[in-house]
């Protein structure tokens, strides 16, 4: 479970005070997959940035599983991410001079798999969402919903716990949205991953199990 207790997050840009987020108290159970909807400026991507470690909150606490992540040092967020974290991009990321294969292979290569092991779950995640017989392409050779299936797999592939998605179908046409927000959803309930995603897409809601709208830093529904 993911538990945000009164979170807020501010910066400061020369003299004046910017507030991200406001009083943010949400519980996430295990398991879910959760929408962050709202326009941009919202404060979507600021809290998956708080969840994922990669910003910390000026205000309240996260925790993630019982633990207060703030307790956590440097050294130890970075271990969280690479084992229990996935992350899916609007852009996709992925490297252009490696293949799909390797591409999808590195979240095992930096936790120490490698070989036959690696080998094996990179073909069967690729066969799971449609990309197989496509592991040796560059991903220049793939169209873009294809891409971002190949970047759904790299952020699953090491079996995290819960995965980050920043409007994953942002990029995309109505037809490949529909189908990676459908794969996205079918990995949820399979693997019982955590997915948290932020979108302004309204065609998401119906594939979400929870949906929490955000306007100006602030919970509004």
């Amino acid at each position: 479970m993911i538990e945000l207790r009164k979170v807020s997050k501010t910066y400061r840009s020369g003299s004046q005070e910017i507030t991200a987020l406001k009083d943010i108290s949400l519980e996430i159970p295990g398991g879910a997959f959760c929408l962050l909807i709202g326009p941009s400026g919202c404060g979507k991507s600021t809290l998956l940035n708080l969840v994922g470690g990669l910003d910390f909150p000026t205000g309240g606490e996260i925790l993630i599983g019982g633990v207060p992540v703030s307790r956590m040092t440097d050294r130890e967020w970075t271990l969280y991410r690479r084992e229990k974290i996935g992350v899916v991009f609007q852009f996709f990321n992925l490297l252009p001079s490696l293949s799909v294969n390797d591409n999808v292979s590195l979240p095992l290569a930096l936790n120490g798999v490698s070989g036959k092991e690696a080998g094996h779950r990179v073909a069967e995640l690729l066969e799971k969402v449609g990309l197989a017989g496509k592991g040796a392409r560059l991903p220049r050779d793939l169209s873009g919903g294809e891409q971002q299936r190949a970047a759904i797999a790299r952020a699953v592939v090491h079996s995290p716990s819960l995965v980050l998605a920043d409007e994953p179908t942002g990029n995309l046409d109505s037809r490949f949205g529909a189908e990676i927000l459908t794969l996205l959803k079918d990995l949820s309930i399979e693997k019982g991953i955590t997915i948290l995603m932020a979108t302004h897409s309204r065609e998401a809601l119906g594939f979400g199990t929870r949906v929490v709208s955000l306007l100006d830093g602030m919970i509004v529904k």
